[in-house]
């Protein structure tokens, strides 16, 4: 009995390491619970095991899920309320005693990660509760640090955290948190643990409804958004938001602490007055945030590696106030079935996509960029329109009697006009993203009298 006891757990273990190998440590989504009617947890647990999501956020420590996640291999950010931080900041033992209850009750089974003290507490104008933070912090810190050291401690923040974020190289937090701010990001710094962060495109979009911001925030074709300090055109407002907290770091003398994003989202129904909250809107950020994670370009400021994050939400809340959005956010509904298709079913991709290996240049990455196999010409058509629709892109070469005209086919001439984006944009991994239908390759695609740019 003991023999197949332990072949068992060798199986099931093996069964684990398949689950995390299969899904993707850098997304993650938000479960929310103000709501009466959700699925139980073990059914949330084999939704979740249907997709590619490998981290969940909770705004509390709710046993009964953490339970259910015990063994998946999907690991877990739990909360601590804002109302329990003065206990916690004022007396060391109320915080061995939170937790034993919420951490190391679970322990090894369930795999907790991050211990998030607090929500939003630096911008909610409470500057009591905000001075409280950091010893509670630091009471967690020692609670946990011999029994379950791999555990890290945090907290939530808003973009309203910075004071300028446009452009991205001049973010910068408000001056008045700094004090306070200077003391948990060296806690942060000495713990290993993340900075964490709730960008939200739409929020940008809702302030500048312009149908150039929709695309940028939405990762559609866009002129992008040139920086001048930095020189970098940014493709996407997520991207924008994430490095001006980059740089906010970095001015504060905190260059090496990770971030987090632990909420970002998009609503696919609002009220009448709720520019763009529509399910075509929702389809198009989430999908095309996942496959920009996928695609492993990173950001502009932070190269090469998708920042984790954390998706709002898993479900609707139906019991929260306010506006129509607030309580439709859900990747999925009550019945378990998907409100869009986010591109997260672990038949849409099983593994993170890599960018091609390419020798390095000068400046940026050299090579050429080039279509995916598989992307259907629709989806290069558009591409295609939106290079040549750009006034600085020179797309004369694939017009009738161009060098690169012939052949005359979508593919070819896709593969010229993203080239030519990639070259005149900076060579980075990054202007060749094109929503993960391009892809970077060493090898020259001139032919004949066509000669694409960067084979000189």
């Amino acid at each position: 009995m003991a023999a197949i006891n332990r072949l068992l757990l060798a199986i099931y273990t093996l069964l684990s390491l398949y689950s995390l190998a299969t899904a993707q440590s850098y997304i993650g989504v938000n479960y929310g619970e103000v709501a009466d009617n959700l699925p139980p947890p073990d059914a949330t647990v084999r939704l979740l095991q249907s997709t590619t999501i490998s981290k969940v956020r909770l705004y509390g420590a709710d046993p009964a899920i953490i339970k259910a996640l015990a063994g998946t291999g999907i690991s877990v950010v739990i909360g601590v309320a804002n109302g329990d931080i003065p206990s916690l900041a004022g007396d060391p033992a109320a915080a061995s005693q939170w937790a034993a209850a919420n951490v190391l009750a679970y322990l090894p089974a369930s795999s907790i990660s991050v211990v998030a003290v607090g929500n939003e507490v630096l911008s909610s104008g409470d500057s009591s509760l905000a001075s409280q933070l950091l010893p509670a912090m630091q009471n967690l810190h020692s609670a946990l640090s011999t029994a379950a050291p791999s555990v890290k401690i945090s907290t939530v923040n808003t973009m309203a955290v910075l004071a300028q974020s446009d452009p991205p190289s001049t973010g910068a937090f408000h001056s008045d948190l700094i004090p306070g701010l200077k003391g948990i990001l060296g806690f942060l710094n000495e713990t290993g643990s993340p900075f964490m962060i709730n960008p939200y495109p739409y929020f940008a979009y809702r302030s500048d409804p312009r149908p150039e911001t929709l695309a940028f925030c939405l990762f559609q074709p866009n002129s992008g958004r040139f920086d001048g300090n930095s020189k970098i055109n940014y493709m996407n407002m997520f991207d924008a938001q994430v490095d001006a907290v980059r740089a906010a770091l970095d001015a504060t003398g905190f260059p090496s602490t990770e971030i987090v994003v632990a909420e970002t989202g998009w609503p696919y129904k609002g009220d009448d007055g709720e520019v763009g909250a529509s399910v075509d809107n929702a389809k198009a950020f989430t999908s095309g945030l996942v496959a920009h994670l996928r695609s492993m370009a990173g950001t502009p400021r932070m190269p090469g590696r998708p920042v984790e994050t954390y998706l709002f939400a898993l479900y609707d809340e139906d019991l929260k106030p306010g506006p129509t959005s607030e309580r439709s956010f859900g990747l999925f509904k009550p019945d378990l079935t998907a409100t869009y298709d986010a591109g997260l079913s672990r038949s849409a991709s099983s593994t993170p996509t890599a960018p091609s290996a390419v020798p390095k240049g000068k400046k940026g990455t050299m090579g050429w960029c080039v279509p995916r196999d598989g992307v259907s010409d629709e989806e290069l058509q558009a591409d295609l329109d939106y290079v040549c629709g750009t006034a600085a892109m020179d797309c004369r070469p694939i017009q009738p009697g161009g060098a690169c005209y012939l052949p005359n086919t979508v593919r070819s001439h896709a593969a010229y006009a993203m080239n030519v984006l990639y070259q005149t944009s900076g060579r980075n991994p990054w202007n060749c993203d094109f929503r993960q239908s391009a892809t970077l390759t060493s090898t020259n695609p001139s032919y004949e009298g066509c000669v694409y740019p960067g084979s000189q």
